[in-house]
Formats: structure tokens, sequence, C-alpha cells
């Protein structure tokens, strides 16, 4: 199961450390090797996230999701997104931020570290509001009780989780945007370009996540049609097995979840750029490390983690919530990427240890 899962991985890993090789030489073998690692821990919450997500899927779209997404992630997001960023924010041709990046190297980093403000307004407004609308939905099962309980109560009041994310918006423009970092360790007023970023980063949320919700609505009223006729079967003696999202609600969730992957693969892109600022290179590693992180997301599906692991979900979200933060902070403030990335593995490994203790509590219990 283990081998079959992350067979692709592994042959990306090889494609991938053999053309560092012959792009570069050795030295960028271990580059590409540390940029994959440097992803994978980056990204380790949002596989736990996405798994979440698919296993509401059939099987044709968690196919699509490894095909399709794993393009739109690598090429995409790994590759693309840095040379749009550039060609947007020095108001160049896709063509020249490629030249640029290719011919002047340290012109191209400066360039996407004056753009980083708006990249992590945008991400971060995406991730908090992910966030928000978990902690305040009142769930069966609660990890930190004494936070979620009343959190849950609070939720209850409408549109409190955007009203939130508006506040944390405001004043991160006021206060980190007014002093947005940028190249050479200087500073600038980039307080409009935070609200705007970070307005569209939320209304992309809304946009996304809504649609996916009201699709996913309109195929419950269709399970619950099927409800009575699955309930016959098992009494009867066949197995039962639970109604899959498909078609336009499948299609919805896909698309919020290549939304998802991209808010989360701001920070590793960017992070990319404090190891080297080759963008082939940069493809490479980041490339190899996102199929990992897409080959955990299906394993976990597959092996049912989520299920037999409950606390899991929650530390992703905790960490997605210390992400969100740290993307604001790091509009002003540099945040080293093994601080980020050590957050977002604290937070998992503590939920999974909860859980451990909570099935072996069951057991004894039973």
């Amino acid at each position: 199961m283990l081998v079959k899962t992350f067979r692709w991985a592994f042959v990306v890993t090889a494609l991938g450390l053999a053309a560092g090789v012959l792009y570069d030489g050795w030295t960028a073998l271990g580059l590409v090797a540390i940029l994959a690692v440097l992803e994978i821990s980056l990204s380790f919450d949002n596989a736990v996230i996405n798994a979440g997500i698919l296993k509401k899927m059939n099987a044709f779209w968690q196919k699509i999701f490894l095909t399709v997404g794993i393009v739109i992630a690598v090429f995409g997001m790994r590759l693309v997104f840095p040379v749009m960023i550039v060609a947007i924010s020095a108001r160049l041709s896709p063509w020249n931020a490629v030249h640029l990046a290719l011919t002047d190297k340290n012109r191209y980093q400066e360039l996407v570290t004056d753009a980083h403000p708006s990249i992590a307004a945008f991400g971060g407004m995406f991730l908090l509001m992910i966030f928000l609308d978990f902690l305040f939905e009142d769930r069966d099962i609660k990890w930190l009780g004494w936070v979620e309980r009343p959190l849950a109560r609070l939720g209850r009041v409408d549109m409190l989780s955007v009203c939130i994310a508006l506040v944390v918006l405001l004043a991160s423009a006021t206060t980190f945007g007014a002093h947005a970092h940028q190249h050479g360790g200087t500073h600038a007023d980039k307080t409009e370009t935070v609200l705007l970023a970070g307005v569209a980063g939320l209304v992309t949320y809304l946009v996304v996540g809504g649609l996916s919700g009201f699709f996913e609505q309109r195929i419950e009223d269709e399970e619950e049609r099927e409800q009575e006729a699955e309930e016959q079967a098992e009494r009867a003696g066949g197995s039962r097995s639970p109604v899959k999202l498909a078609g336009r609600a499948a299609f919805f969730m896909f698309l919020y979840l290549e939304v998802l992957d991209a808010s989360f693969s701001f920070d590793g892109v960017i992070g990319a750029f404090a190891i080297t600022n080759d963008i082939v290179l940069m493809a490479l590693g980041l490339g190899i490390g996102a199929m990992y992180v897409r080959s955990l997301t299906v394993y976990l599906v597959r092996q049912g983690t989520l299920d037999d692991y409950v606390y899991l979900e929650h530390g992703a979200h905790y960490a997605i919530g210390a992400l969100s933060v740290i993307l604001l902070v790091t509009i002003q403030h540099e945040i080293n990427e093994i601080v980020t990335g050590l957050v977002g593995v604290v937070l998992i490994a503590w939920s999974f240890w909860s859980s451990v203790r909570r099935n072996r509590a069951l057991q004894s219990a039973s």
C-alpha cells in the first residue's frame, strides 16, 4: 500500500534530482533535496486538511486530484506563480519576467521580496478564514475542550469569523503593512496593498468555499433519499458504503482544494528564496515536495487515518491558524522557515499523541 501510493513520488524524486545534477552539477542536487524537505515539512498540515476534504470525494475525483491537481500544484504554484508575481509587481510581461529570473537572479529575488506583503496578506487571510470557521463550528469531537466549547457557542453569531478576519486585516495593514519589509532590509508603507490583497483572499475563500458548500448540500439531499435503500441493504447482509461527492459538487470541492493548496504554497515558495533564487531549482525541489504531500494526502484517505486518529484534523487546523498569523507577521518581520515548519509539526504531533491516548483509554474502558 505504501509503495503503491508513493511510487510516483519516488519516480519524481529520482527524475528531479537527476535533472538538478544535469542542470547545475552536484551542488544543485543538494539544493533540490533541501527544498523538497522544506516543502514537505511546511505542508504536512496541508496534507491532513486535504485528506479531510478528499475522503468525501469519489475515486474518480481523487484520481483527478493526483493527476491534474499535481500539474497545477507543481507547474502552477511552484513555477508559474513565482514568475507571475514578479510580472505583476514589476509590470513586466511574463516572458520578460522569465528572462529576468534566468539572467538576473538577484534582481528577480528583490522583486519577489517586494511583492511579499501582498502575497502574505492574501494567503494569510484565506488560511485565517479556514481556521476561524473550524474553530467556531460545534463539533461532536473536541480536542482542547476548554477552548473549543465556548468558541463553538460564540460561533452561533452569524458572520463572526468574517468580522474577526476583517479586524485582523485592518490591524495588520495599519501596523505590519505600514512598515512592510522590502529588499535590502528597508521598509515601505504598503497599507493599501495589504488591505486590497487581504480582502481578495477573504473574497476568494467566501466564493470558492460557498460554492463548494452549496453543491455539497445538494448532494447531501440526494444522500438522504438513498439512506433508506442503504439501510435495507445492510439489514439484508450487504455492505453499506457512504455516498461520495461527484459531479459539480466534487468539481467545486476540487477547486476549493486547489485554492487551499495554493495558499499553503506561499510560505514554501517565499521560504525557498532563502535557499536559492534559481527558479529552475526551486521548481524541481518544491515540485518533489508537492508530490509527496499529494501522495501523503491519498495515503491518509485510503488508510482511514483521520478516522482512527480523530484529533489530527484539529491539530492541522491549529497549525493553519498559526501559519496565517506567521504570514501576516512576515509582512514586516522576517521569520525563519524552520520556525514556521516546526510550529506545524509540533501541533500535529501533539494532536496525534492525544489521539493515541484517547484510543488507549477507549480500549481500556471496553
